[in-house]
């Protein structure tokens, strides 16, 4: 049986997208008619990214499920009209690109290279940063991303604590949960990195009140979600030198503008969200998989709870 499947992305990506999917699909054992138009109500899936074009969903009334390119669900889970199950994309080759960048972040500020890196003078001063094992990182979110970056820093020995809003069990990382499980992963965390879900309940998480239970000269690392920061109490914290830097590679609004501080403030770095990208050959194969288990009458990977916002 045929399945038609919806590619509503930007255009750009659909020269991208078409072989891997088509490919994936093939070795899924899926017949599947992939288009970028259909009539809505002839569409059974509906391959999703929020750049794309399709802003209304509610014509797609046989569609079984929306797949989602993006790992981020904010943009899309309050549209009243989607109905229908939304699955978030955990792709392996995201996962890698975020762990890698997310440690190589932390590996800069643990060892200090930007004393030498970004050197404008010829003092020969020796800087000895203290072994992983002396270093404390806390990581704020659990999921799929939180869990592959703690566990990678945990093997390089460093002393890990992980926050998530129920209490998860890793080996290697002490978990906290609920609100005194942040205060004790904010309170120890030389080096904290933000990898939480844009929610109602995480929208300026990290504000004034808590910033100031961080360890003095402590580094933020936010390759998460922008709001997830209040902006000014972060900038406070570090003119008054409780923090010692941020590194953000997500904002509020993006790109960010010319005139915001963060783009000239000597204690912030600011990188284009770059952290890491859906790769279209392993997406193709989630979304292929979650086809399949849909065709089968099997539960779908990744299904976002509404109620929830993740």
């Amino acid at each position: 049986m045929s399945v038609n499947v919806l590619f509503a992305a930007r255009d750009a990506m659909w020269p991208i997208y078409e072989p891997t999917l088509k490919a994936a699909f093939a070795k899924a054992g899926i017949d599947a008619d992939l288009r970028q138009d259909f009539a809505p109500e002839d569409v059974d899936y509906i391959i999703y990214a929020p750049s794309g074009a399709i802003r209304d969903l509610s014509p797609y009334v046989n569609c079984k499920a929306v797949l989602g390119l993006w790992a981020g669900v904010e943009s899309i889970i309050t549209n009243p009209t989607l109905t229908q199950p939304y699955a978030r994309m955990v792709d392996t080759g995201l996962t890698e690109g975020m762990t890698e960048w997310v440690v190589g972040q932390v590996l800069r500020h643990h060892l200090e290279l930007d004393l030498d890196i970004c050197r404008t003078d010829a003092k020969w001063v020796a800087h000895i940063p203290p072994l992983a094992r002396d270093r404390r990182i806390g990581v704020l979110g659990l999921g799929e991303l939180g869990r592959s970056a703690a566990k990678a820093l945990a093997q390089l020995n460093f002393q890990v604590s992980g926050w998530s809003r129920r209490a998860k069990e890793i080996d290697g990382i002490t978990s906290h949960h609920g609100d005194a499980g942040l205060r004790d992963t904010l309170a120890t965390s030389d080096i904290l990195v933000l990898l939480l879900p844009m929610t109602s309940a995480t929208e300026n998480l990290l504000d004034a009140d808590r910033i100031a239970l961080m360890p003095k000269g402590a580094v933020v690392i936010n390759p998460g979600r922008g709001p997830l920061i209040d902006d000014a109490a972060l900038l406070a914290a570090l003119d008054q030198d409780h923090l010692g830097h941020a590194t953000l590679d997500v904002f509020r609004v993006e790109p960010l503008p010319e005139d915001h501080p963060f783009w000239a403030h000597p204690k912030v770095t600011v990188t284009p969200h770059i952290a890491s990208e859906t790769r279209p050959s392993t997406a193709s194969e989630v979304i292929a998989e979650n086809i399949r288990r849909g065709e089968a009458g099997e539960p779908l990977l990744h299904l976002v709870d509404k109620k929830q916002g993740y």
